[in-house]
């Protein structure tokens, strides 16, 4: 009987291949009421120094400011259409946003939200990166197959490169001074010379259906890529190009949040669960998913205090919500 168990157990792992559905190694802080509908949030960007969270209401067409250490919002800045990717960058005090209503890059005053800037993208701008180097922001312009390339002071285009499919999330590598991009249309990852804007080699994704979500780990140099057509969480080796651990995650993976200092990356998946994952000796393990909330796809974490957060559409009291998480254990 004991053998039968275990065998089924076995069995029934197999065949899901989904992780464990043990209990988030998080527990609720609190959360803060948003202003708007309860329409579609897209992402989220902190400033860890000012603890500001932006966060794109992609329904509202907005982008919300809120203050994560006293608990309430700043402001809300409006007229970005279909507000989609946000990234905040304290350096430059600058926060920009996709509207991808309008295909541009909206740049914003960190201080004040005044609009600083617009600038025209490809088709669908999405995701964003800032690469410090040659001060640029990076758009994925994902139907457009693209990434459109903006002068982060000025918002002049620089230059576009074509990436031959549908595209996905960008980032900046610091290490190797290389952008990486999902190209979801390809199910490879793109490694780019931000200098020359030429593409010097693809890494394919064995294993991976529609590579979206992208975060990395610059001093372990890993990326992981979020694969939403098989909710498939793929670690790649960015030394060899290689992958090297496939896990698991909640359906339609979209947004990944990683923990430099914690060793601990967050993914948030558009049916709701989220799966959280540490880091040990290069390898992930799952260290709990579940489901957090609707529609909690997207999520931030703060590398301070190592609270994670997630915008929704309906909260407790059914209004649109950040819901804001601690570490236990």
């Amino acid at each position: 009987m004991v053998a039968l168990v275990v065998a089924l157990l076995v069995t029934t792992r197999g065949d899901t291949g989904r992780p464990s559905t043990g209990r988030l190694p998080l527990r609720s802080v609190g959360e803060v009421t948003l202003p708007g509908n309860a329409s579609r949030f897209d992402y989220a960007s902190l400033d860890p120094e000012r603890g500001l969270l932006f966060v794109a209401h992609l329904g509202a067409g907005e982008v919300i400011e809120v203050d994560v250490r006293a608990h309430r919002v700043v402001r809300t800045i409006t007229d970005v259409a279909q507000a989609h990717g946000v990234l905040v960058v304290p350096a430059l005090h600058r926060v920009f946003a996709t509207a991808t209503g309008a295909n541009q890059l909206v740049a914003l005053d960190e201080d004040t939200g005044a609009v600083v800037s617009r600038a025209p993208t490809g088709e669908y701008p999405d995701g964003l990166a800032y690469e410090p180097r040659r001060g640029a922001i990076w758009t994925t312009n994902e139907s457009g197959g693209s990434e459109t390339v903006i002068d982060a002071a000025t918002g002049a285009v620089r230059g576009t490169v074509t990436l031959g499919g549908e595209v996905g999330n960008v980032a900046y590598d610091p290490v190797s001074d290389r952008m990486l991009v999902d190209v979801q249309g390809r199910n490879d990852l793109a490694v780019i010379d931000p200098a020359s804007l030429a593409v010097e080699r693809r890494v394919p994704l064995p294993g991976c259906d529609h590579d979206h979500g992208l975060a990395l780990s610059p001093a372990d140099r890993l990326a992981f890529v979020a694969c939403d057509g098989n909710a498939t969480l793929l670690t790649v080796d960015l030394n060899f190009g290689q992958v090297t651990g496939t896990d698991r995650v909640g359906d339609d993976p979209d947004v990944l949040a990683y923990d430099q200092a914690a060793h601990r990356l967050y993914v948030a998946a558009e049916s709701g669960p989220v799966t959280v994952l540490d880091l040990r000796d290069r390898r992930l393990s799952v260290a709990g998913s579940d489901h957090l909330a609707d529609g909690a796809h997207v999520v931030a974490v703060d590398p301070a205090t190592h609270h994670s957060f997630y915008p929704v559409p309906a909260g407790a009291d059914g209004r649109p919500a950040l819901l804001e998480q601690e570490p236990v254990g």
